[in-house]
């Protein structure tokens, strides 16, 4: 349930409802925008079924709502959220850019990645140091020596850091190293690392697990939010399908979809989310056209050598060509890049 409260509504008779709603031992999570504010009734549904708040002072209307979701929804925090991830606003006016290499694999790559994409404009150095393959004989990563190289690189040329955490026990350690934790596709349901890090102090990458749906991926977001995290980005990196001539298929209507349903921000994959990095561009382009905050972009100074998705993977120049293009897209849509 949401209470709406009357844009004249006093202090008094807003204290009144949240202190009748928590007497009920329910949780209230309080949305002020600029002209309404919003309360969202959160607990036990046969309590709030019960719970009397229309005559109260102040109070315009009570909506029930039906989605499982509470926290993430649009109803509940009808205004866009903009996520601070270190010093960096995601969600607002500007699209944020991360890109670097799919795996961390030393320190001379790093850096080369990390000037190549600072160059162009990119404000996040992704990479990943504990890499979840298909295979267990493919490349794991580098572990906590990848995170430290990632930290170092990062400090060097002034960006933050996102890369991906599989593990709940490995939270205090990538916290001392990343500005934004990744949830890879095949974690979006691994409800105890989602629960972990809704205790945690660092916004959460959430990525769309491979065949799952919008309710589930806003779901598995409640999940993270429910346990005190708000701060949440949702990225669409594909779904799987019939088709094989991609790697996964990129759904740009689940920027929409999540734009309608939620107050987060999402960014878009472009990378995983075709597999080739001839079609990395047209995508990252339709993705901004689309209304996504951001893009998660796979750059290698060497692709042809790369020891995680080279054949995905953008070249420094490449890259820059794709970043000169996108001005424009982001301008139509009233915003910079």
């Amino acid at each position: 349930m949401i209470v709406v409260m009357k844009p004249g509504a006093s202090k008094e008779n807003l204290a009144a409802v949240i202190k009748k709603i928590e007497a009920a031992g329910l949780r209230t999570h309080l949305s002020k925008g600029e002209e309404v504010t919003i309360v969202g009734v959160i607990g036990d549904k046969k309590i709030i079924a019960n719970l009397e708040l229309q005559m109260l002072p102040g109070v315009d209307k009570t909506v029930r709502i039906t989605e499982k979701y509470k926290l993430v929804s649009r109803d509940f925090h009808p205004e866009d959220s903009v996520i601070d991830a270190g010093g960096v606003s995601i969600g607002g006016n500007e699209v944020v850019v991360m890109a670097g290499p799919c795996a961390v694999e030393s320190l001379d790559q790093l850096r080369e990645a990390a000037a190549a994409v600072k160059a162009c404009g990119a404000k996040f150095l992704r990479g990943g140091a504990f890499k979840p393959r298909t295979s267990p004989y493919d490349f794991q990563g580098l572990g906590e020596d990848g995170l430290k190289l990632l930290r170092t690189v990062a400090d060097e040329f002034d960006l933050r850091v996102v890369t991906e955490i599989v593990d709940k026990d490995d939270i205090d350690i990538f916290c001392r190293y990343a500005d934004v934790l990744q949830v890879g596709a095949r974690n979006m349901q691994n409800f105890q690392l989602l629960k972990a890090l809704g205790k945690c102090s660092k916004p959460v990458l959430l990525k769309r697990g491979l065949s799952a749906t919008i309710s589930e991926w806003l779901n598995a977001a409640e999940y993270i939010m429910s346990g005190g995290n708000e701060q949440v980005i949702f990225c669409e990196r594909g779904i799987r399908t019939y088709e094989t001539f991609t790697r996964n298929t990129l759904d740009l209507s689940a920027v929409a979809a999540i734009k309608e349903l939620s107050h987060l921000p999402i960014v878009v994959d472009p990378s995983h989310g075709t597999g080739r990095w001839k079609m990395v561009a047209p995508m990252a382009r339709a993705a901004i056209a689309a209304g996504a905050d951001g893009l998660i972009v796979e750059v290698h100074p060497h692709p042809e050598r790369a020891l995680s998705d080279g054949d995905q993977s953008l070249t420094p120049e490449a890259f820059a060509d794709l970043m000169k293009n996108l001005g424009g897209i982001a301008h139509v849509m009233g915003r910079t890049i």
